[in-house]
């Protein structure tokens, strides 16, 4: 086990460190692209550019430039934004990362635990129309666009019946902190939270239902009926162990990419300026620092949640650690 996490350790800091070059790269080495006359403005002289080049180390040869970026990124913490001037993009981060991670955390929470429900229901009266409504309503949520859905509940909390019993108590657009109001926090969340996981539901279910249809043929669920077992411990503790595995692989991969802005929309839709609002604004700006950044950000997450899924596998099957 510990010369599979060690493996999986290597492996984590050489994606890491091939995605922090790739990005350089990317914005700053390839041809035609000039992040000195961005920053010094459009109609900057020469003069102004050479100095530009030199306050930011962007005349020296490209590895001297990668060294000192990831140098002031990961080191001193002292990179500072190309647009806004002296702003440093540590704190841009550290203080938007919170915003996101409340409401990946939340909403993923609440699509586990419908999901496995939604799952399992459906599995266990497979061809009735009970599974046909559990699948149907899954469908449903997955047809529903984030920002669409989202504007639709803003109109009802924030607009139509906002002062009714009903939505009286939901604050305005934004984000409460859990250390200056834990349940301000909760009620600033809880409908970002259900708009974002609702897609997720209806994927994880239709999932784990068809994981858990195949897991019923396998020998070792027969084998768990021949011996006696009730259904609903051959369920739970022999077929639902393995069909999890298609489950956590596709959580991984879809929390480590929330993580790391992908939840953009629902940022956007009810004004939480989490990592995806930032990298987007970063992004229209052409804020380089910024956008490296967060760049490394969401690799780190996306990373580490697939390394915990292989950690994950190797619980689950044993086989796995020795792959």
């Amino acid at each position: 086990m510990l010369r599979f996490l060690g493996r999986r350790l290597v492996a984590m800091v050489f994606v890491l460190f091939s995605i922090s070059v790739l990005s350089f790269l990317i914005f700053f080495a390839t041809p035609g692209v000039d992040p000195a006359s961005r920053i010094a403005g459009r109609n900057a002289d020469q003069a102004t550019l050479r100095a530009v080049r030199k306050d930011f180390g962007l005349d020296r040869p490209l590895p001297v430039q990668y060294g000192l970026m990831m140098k002031k990124l990961f080191i001193t913490r002292d990179l500072t934004s190309f647009v806004n001037r002296g702003a440093k993009v540590i704190p841009q981060v550290t203080e938007a990362a919170p915003v996101t991670l409340s409401l990946v955390l939340g909403a993923a929470v609440i699509w586990v635990v419908f999901s496995i429900g939604m799952g399992l229901v459906a599995a266990v009266f497979r061809g009735t129309p009970v599974d046909a409504a559990v699948m149907i309503v899954g469908l449903i949520g997955i047809s529903m666009p984030v920002f669409w859905l989202g504007e639709v509940v803003n109109l009802l909390t924030q607009s139509r019946f906002h002062d009714t019993f009903l939505f009286s108590w939901v604050p305005p657009l934004g984000y409460t902190p859990f250390t200056q109001s834990p349940f301000g926090w909760f009620k600033s969340l809880i409908f970002p939270w259900l708009t974002l996981s609702v897609l997720y539901i209806g994927i994880y279910a239709r999932v784990l239902r068809s994981a858990l249809v195949d897991a019923q043929e396998e020998d070792y669920v027969r084998t768990a009926r021949a011996k006696g077992l009730t259904e609903r411990r051959v369920m739970l503790r022999h077929a639902l162990r393995t069909s999890l595995v298609a489950f956590v692989s596709l959580f991984g991969l879809d929390f480590g990419a929330l993580v790391g802005g992908g939840a953009l929309l629902t940022e956007v839709v009810f004004g939480l300026h989490g990592v995806g609002k930032l990298t987007f604004d970063s992004l229209q700006n052409l804020d380089l620092p910024v956008i490296l950044a967060t760049v490394m950000y969401a690799a780190f997450f996306i990373v580490l949640a697939n390394a915990l899924v292989d950690l994950v596998y190797a619980l689950l099957d044993p086989r796995v650690r020795h792959a």
